[in-house]
């Protein structure tokens, strides 16, 4: 919820070349409106989201054509991801559920929009997630190099690329990114994220507190793996914090919090990828810069860069990858990696929306 992305993106064959992107600001008040959803809300809200979602990706989509000088008509196809406000991978039934109805993004577009694309993965038995993974490895894997791409978003996630081509590609979500960094600093300095990492740069690590946290379940799982902020939200800390009874200030929280993430993505590298030579990070975490100096000094033999190394902004990794998921749909084209997400077989991802030409 930070923005919406929107990249405009011209694939021929296997060549991607990135056009346009820009980021869309997201009032307060729907922000606040989304992230609670999953733990405060009804039928009827989650409706009236999905429908002002759809409304408000279709405007931006619009905007940015606007900017660009191109007509709807121009443009093959939308790749909508949508908003996720429930993961639920591994319960009885395993669902997820992303918002921000499709019809009405192809209907004010007039574009063929392809969207929901978790689904079919979980209906194979697979996590639904992670899927930028296929992606990553169509355009960063190498064959001199062991590299891991890291997504710092509201969860982290990794993609293990071995620059052996018979090794299968790997991923699974590592725990906690961006979520509850930005959740804990709304709630105590009422920004929306802790500007590179400086709240968090002025506390002090709880030993105490982060040993509690490892000691969750979700970090000793194997994967396939995946989670959400269903699992890693507000009430899932103070229920840790209530059960330690501590005196600890909100920055040392903050801090503590910082170093969940930078541990846990650090040792589910060493675990998994201890071959890796670079590291390679995307999402709105790459600015934090207390979190990559800290994951530097855990990973000091292995070099880290941001994507933008290799021609791709690392803000705008996610919505390029969904075009191109939604490219990989109109080709008829499977893509959920079973390797990655544990489904029993390959499946073609998402439901397309038809525009009317």
């Amino acid at each position: 919820m930070d923005a919406i992305d929107v990249a405009l993106v011209q694939i021929n064959n296997k060549i991607l070349t990135l056009i346009q992107y820009e980021q869309f600001p997201i009032n307060t008040e729907l922000k606040n409106s989304v992230r609670h959803i999953s733990t405060n809300s009804n039928i009827d809200e989650v409706s009236r989201l999905d429908y002002v979602l759809g409304q408000l990706f279709a405007d931006s989509v619009l905007k940015l054509l606007k900017n660009t000088g191109l007509s709807p008509g121009e443009i093959t196809a939308i790749g909508s991801h949508g908003q996720t406000v429930l993961h639920l991978p591994d319960a009885d039934p395993a669902r997820t559920l992303q918002i921000g109805d499709a019809n009405i993004i192809t209907f004010i577009t007039g574009i063929t929009t392809v969207a929901d694309f978790r689904r079919m993965d979980i209906a194979a038995g697979g996590q639904g997630a992670p899927l930028a993974p296929a992606f990553h490895a169509n355009q960063f894997g190498s064959d001199t190099r062991h590299r891991v791409v890291l997504n710092l978003g509201g969860m982290a996630n990794i993609t293990v690329l071995p620059k052996d081509g018979a090794t299968k590609v790997t991923g699974f979500d590592t725990g906690p990114g961006n979520a509850l960094l930005d959740d804990w600093t709304q709630q105590y300095l009422d920004h929306p994220f802790d500007k590179n990492g400086s709240w968090a740069g002025t506390g002090k690590v709880n030993e105490v507190l982060l040993n509690d946290m490892l000691e969750d379940p979700y970090f000793q799982l194997s994967p396939p793996k995946s989670t959400g902020r269903d699992y890693f939200n507000l009430e899932w800390l103070n229920n840790i914090l209530s059960g330690l009874q501590l005196d600890i200030s909100p920055a040392d929280i903050q801090a503590t919090l910082l170093e969940l993430t930078v541990t846990t993505i650090s040792e589910a590298i060493k675990k998994y990828a201890e071959k890796t030579d670079e590291i390679l990070i995307c999402g709105g975490g790459v600015h934090n810069t207390v979190l990559i100096k800290s994951l530097e000094k855990k990973l000091p033999d292995m070099e880290i860069n941001s994507t933008g190394k290799y021609g791709l902004d690392p803000d705008c990794i996610e919505a390029v990858a969904f075009a191109w998921l939604a490219k990989c749909r109109l080709d008829e084209t499977p893509v959920n990696l079973c390797s990655v997400t544990g489904a029993t077989s390959p499946q073609i991802l998402g439901a397309v929306y038809s525009a009317k030409r």
